[in-house]
């Protein structure tokens, strides 16, 4: 096997969705140079780029799902499903690191506003449809917290009893 050969092997166990955006790259050079083989190109392409394009998808909706609970904790005055929203962040987190790479982290920082703004739009029709718009008005407009402080399993904003309790 060759160096690069080797490199992209380290490549795909590494960063997977980086991979795939090489890989769709390289394709597309190899497609126009129109080599006498039997590959539709075009979906073979398409389907590696997809791969990436559902690594991406999955850890925004991870993170999503973080920044939802984590609002829910912090805003909103139920006490019942206190616990289940703390399972739900500490299961999360779990499933992403184990998902991200170094190039979908870049991508969550670089994105960490759009995917709040998502979390944010939820978690206030979720708060309006349980009677608690007061709780829905005082979300903050902009993140309140760092890519760094969403991962971290030990972070838990300063209101959170990690305990369930309100």
């Amino acid at each position: 096997m060759s160096t690069a050969t080797d490199e992209l092997g380290r490549l795909y166990e590494k960063d997977f969705y980086a991979w795939t955006r090489r890989q769709a790259k390289a394709l597309r050079a190899l497609a126009r140079t129109r080599p006498n083989v039997p590959v539709d190109w075009q979906h073979l392409i398409e389907e590696v780029e997809a791969l990436g394009r559902s690594e991406r998808h999955a850890v925004e909706s991870f993170l999503e799902t973080i920044i939802e609970h984590l609002l829910k904790l912090v805003y909103s005055p139920a006490v019942a499903p206190r616990a289940g929203w703390i399972a739900t962040i500490s299961r999360t987190r779990r499933q992403l690191r184990r998902r991200l790479t170094p190039s979908l982290r870049r991508h969550l920082r670089t994105h960490l506003a759009g995917i709040y703004e998502d979390a944010r739009e939820v978690v206030a029709d979720t708060l309006r449809a349980y009677g608690e718009g007061e709780a829905a008005a005082r979300l903050p407009q902009h993140c309140p917290w760092t890519l760094k402080q969403l991962l971290d399993p030990d972070f838990w904003p300063e209101s959170t009893d990690v305990d369930g309790n309100r």
